[in-house]
Order: structure tokens, then sequence, then C-alpha cells
């Protein structure tokens, strides 16, 4: 049996995936042509770092709110390797390091996407990294407020890379299928 709390997050969980899934299958299925990059694949490369940079900024913001705090709260100005640090420190530490994790795991999954999928898939790339910047500050929004509050947010900052890692891993499994058939095909069948 699960506890108000775990309900609250798996509702918040599934709301937060299925409007990821709605938002990539919509940028793969019907991609806005403006967010296509150029047939070259440093192009889809590119492009991929460009969308990132909205992850990166998540990242800064979360660092910036962190030292604004240090600087004007004594206890806390050392920093959280010379002291314990106050709840506040300790807070924006941990939306830090949730932020952190998942910035890096956006970027290489955004990276692998790009490198991977078709030019016609590139426009899940912008769409995963708006999803990001939602989920973080549905994330930051509603971390103070618990697990059930924050689900949301978390799961729209990490379903994309996990449905995009998905969907890499077997596009990529198809194609060495398909350079295996071609292999044998090459060798007179005999494989």
């Amino acid at each position: 049996m699960l506890t108000e709390k775990q309900r609250g997050v798996l509702r918040g969980m599934v709301a937060g995936l299925l409007t990821t899934l709605v938002a990539i299958t919509l940028a793969v299925v019907a991609p806005p042509l403006i967010l296509l990059p150029g047939q070259e694949a440093t192009a889809v490369l590119v492009q991929a770092l460009k969308w990132d940079v909205l992850l990166a900024a998540c990242l800064t913001v979360n660092i910036g709110m962190l030292a604004r705090h240090r600087f004007f709260t004594p206890a806390d100005i050392d920093g959280g390797g010379l002291s314990q640090g106050t709840s506040e420190a300790q807070l924006l530490q941990s939306i830090l390091q949730n932020t952190l994790e998942q910035a890096v795991l956006g970027l290489s999954v955004h990276l692998i996407w790009a490198a991977a999928m078709p030019r016609t898939w590139q426009a899940a790339v912008p769409a995963a990294a708006m999803l990001f910047v939602l989920g973080r500050l549905l994330f930051w929004r509603g971390y103070m407020r618990g697990a059930p509050h924050r689900a949301l947010g978390f799961a729209q900052a990490r379903g994309h890379a996990r449905m995009t890692t998905l969907s890499a891993i077997e596009a990529a499994a198809v194609r060495a299928g398909a350079v295996y058939r071609a292999a044998c095909r090459d060798l007179g069948g005999c494989c």
C-alpha cells in the first residue's frame, strides 16, 4: 500500500512523463521546420549544444542562488566544506546537486540523440531542452513543499532523458542489425 506522499509523487511523475511523451512525440512526428538543423552532421551537434545552453543556464542560476545565500549569510560564507551549513544552504545545495545531475544527463543524452537519430527527429532536442527548463522551474517551486510537489518538475526534467535514451538505443540496435544483415549478404549469406 502506498502512502499519501508516494501517491502524490506517482501522480506528479505520471503527469510529467505524459507531458514529456506528448511533447517529444510531437517534435518528432510534426517538427517545426525552424527547430530542424542543417543537413551536415556538425550542424546537428551544434544545434543540440545551442539548445543545451538552457541546461547550463539552469545550473548557473542554481549556483548563483547558493553563492548569493552564502555571501549574505555569515554562518555559510565559508562554504559547505568548512561549516555545517544552515538549513537554507543545505536546501540550496540539494537543489543544486539535483540540477547538476539532471543537466549532465540531459546534455549527454541530447548529444547522443543528435549523433544517432535522423535529422527529421532533431526537433526533439529543443523540445527536451525547453522541458528541462520548465521541469526545473516546477522542481524549484515545489521543493520546499515536499516530494509530491516537486515530482512533476523532476519528471519533466528527467523524463525526456529516459525517453530519448531508449529511442537512441533502439535506433542503434536497428542500425546494427541492418549492418549485420548487409555484411552477411555481402559475404554470400554465410552469417
